[in-house]
């Protein structure tokens, strides 16, 4: 997986799992349970002395999974860490040393930046996805918005205080690449082998992640005419009518199209926070991408699609 192969499944992802532990042993099956919650990465943090033993485990026995290293203080970890079988880098804080031992190897590396003079640090020796840590203490979603005007090319890993409350604060954030943390994976789930609870945790979390809304509903309809008969009844419920090419909004809750389209009786618009990311959790799910459907923004982001499968009859699309 080259370094843009990673950083894109960083994004599509949208959650990169903090783990520390203690037994190595618990690696394993603390790992199948991520991956049964629907989170196939994990940042395995050197807080304490299992930490190599871990990522050599975990990485024998998914080497799909993606696993990096957390807490690297110096060139000494990071070598141990990739000799384990590591992916990626991460640390607190910016390490020069740790940084070009990574670039050398050709590593991708995280450093810690909370301040627009690390940012300029991490820009300077040619990185352009950073870690925000400590979050929600430097500043949180607001500071991230702050640091988009100057640092607009610069994408952040955030850590520290996130948790499933305001998880969608920086799902929404345009400047987020993906969010660390350990809510789904604490010390004392691990500890007790909640293996269960830590597969709860995961799914809720990949959910949350979406933000998938109800937008409208659209009403298949052979022709204009047809539309125009229907909307005229919406309107004696007092909606408001607005007419467009191919279809008429009923407010801004029901779509009535004025051909017979995808869905066999029609189709439910849902809103979510990044439509790369949803198609990423849809594919997971079982869905297909209607690709014929999917139209793109100038900067070549999402701004639409349709799953192929129908939901009770009807199509299924989604918008941002």
């Amino acid at each position: 997986m080259t370094k843009d192969e990673l950083y894109t499944f960083f994004h599509d992802s949208g959650i990169v799992p903090v783990v520390k532990i203690d037994d190595a042993e618990k690696a394993v099956p603390l790992a199948k349970a991520m991956i049964d919650g629907g989170i196939n990465s994990a940042e395995i943090t050197f807080r304490t002395a299992a930490a190599e033993e871990a990522i050599r485990k975990v990485t024998a026995a998914f080497p799909k999974m993606v696993v990096g290293a957390g807490t690297v203080i110096n060139p000494q970890l990071a070598e141990k860490a990739v000799a384990a079988g590591a992916k990626f880098i991460v640390s607190a804080g910016f390490n020069k040393d740790t940084v070009a031992w990574c670039l050398s190897h050709n590593i991708p590396v995280v450093p810690g930046v909370c301040t627009p003079s690390e940012i300029e640090m991490g820009l300077s020796m040619g990185l352009n996805v950073l870690k925000f840590f400590p979050a929600e203490a430097s500043g949180g979603v607001a500071m991230l918005k702050d640091l988009s005007g100057p640092f607009s090319q610069v994408r952040f890993m955030t850590t520290g205080g996130i948790n499933p409350n305001n998880l969608p604060d920086y799902a929404k954030a345009s400047n987020v690449l993906a969010i660390g943390g350990s809510w789904m994976v604490k010390a004392d789930l691990i500890e007790n082998e909640n293996w269960e609870e830590i597969t709860r945790l995961c799914k809720e979390a990949t959910v949350k992640l979406q933000g998938i809304q109800l937008a409208h509903v659209g009403i298949n309809l052979p022709d204009a005419d047809a539309a125009a008969g229907v909307a005229d009844e919406f309107a004696k419920l007092g909606l408001e009518i607005k007419n467009g090419n191919s279809s008429i909004f009923m407010n801004k809750e029901i779509e009535v199209m004025k051909k017979n389209y995808l869905g066999k009786n029609g189709h439910l618009a849902f809103r979510c926070y990044d439509l790369e990311r949803t198609a990423y959790f849809l594919k997971n799910k079982g869905f297909t991408i209607n690709e014929e459907t999917v139209s793109y923004d100038a900067k070549g982001r999402m701004k639409v699609f349709y799953v192929n499968e129908e939901i009770g009859g009807f199509a299924v699309h989604f918008i941002k």
